[in-house]
């Protein structure tokens, strides 16, 4: 039996230990402050239609999870990936009957399995408020072929940034066979901010489904 959620903090009790984090390293926190919700219903509006199994990864106070929930995502179906302790402890607390793990993206294909939480290609979509504009190339590598190792051939990664281009540069696409496109902007997010959907491109797509 899927256990509640319990009541949403306010944005300040959020806002404070988001602040507080990002004072202990914020070259790992890449926002002052949490998401808003256009940001988050912006987000959540980027899954794809009929979206069961969901990873999320660089949860920091479950401003998405929430509203990935609100949306009709399954508790027990969605995977929430959060490298720093205490927000993880947080987002424990906060979302008992979601798959909450302290673990690094760049190790998701194994999280997943520990997790038994999906076969490869059985995830829908990843959902990230990682910083990956402010990532070196390498990392920024790993990220996103760690995360393409789970989706299923027509998953996709939707990431926002705080940049009107989109965070990966397109040679970087161009290595791991990925598109991207623009979504929404969230104009009244502080700061405003742009969603991207990447997927695999079309050959990349036809060579996942013959595997």
């Amino acid at each position: 039996m899927t256990q509640p959620q319990t009541s949403p903090p306010t944005y300040g009790s959020q806002a404070w230990l988001f602040f507080r984090q990002w004072l202990k390293n914020p070259l790992s926190v890449a926002a002052l402050a949490p998401s808003g919700p256009q940001l988050a219903g912006l987000m959540t509006a980027e899954l794809p239609r009929g979206a069961k199994r969901v990873i999320e990864l660089g949860a920091g106070t479950g401003v998405f999870t929430r509203a990935m929930l609100d949306s009709g995502i399954a508790a027990d179906h969605l995977l929430v990936v959060e490298l720093n302790g205490e927000l993880y402890e947080h987002l424990r607390e906060q979302f008992p009957g979601a798959r909450v793990v302290c673990g690094n993206a760049c190790e998701l294909a194994s999280i997943v399995a520990g997790k038994q939480f999906a076969k490869a290609g059985e995830v829908d979509a990843v959902v990230s408020g990682l910083g990956l504009l402010n990532m070196s190339r390498d990392l920024q590598r790993s990220i996103m072929r760690s995360a393409f190792d789970v989706l299923g051939p027509d998953g996709c990664f939707i990431q926002f940034t705080y940049s009107p281009k989109p965070p990966l540069p397109r040679e970087l696409l161009d290595e791991l066979g990925l598109s991207v496109r623009r979504g929404g902007f969230a104009w009244r997010n502080i700061p405003p901010a742009s969603v991207f959907v990447f997927s695999r491109a079309r050959s990349e797509q036809m060579r996942a489904v013959r595997k």
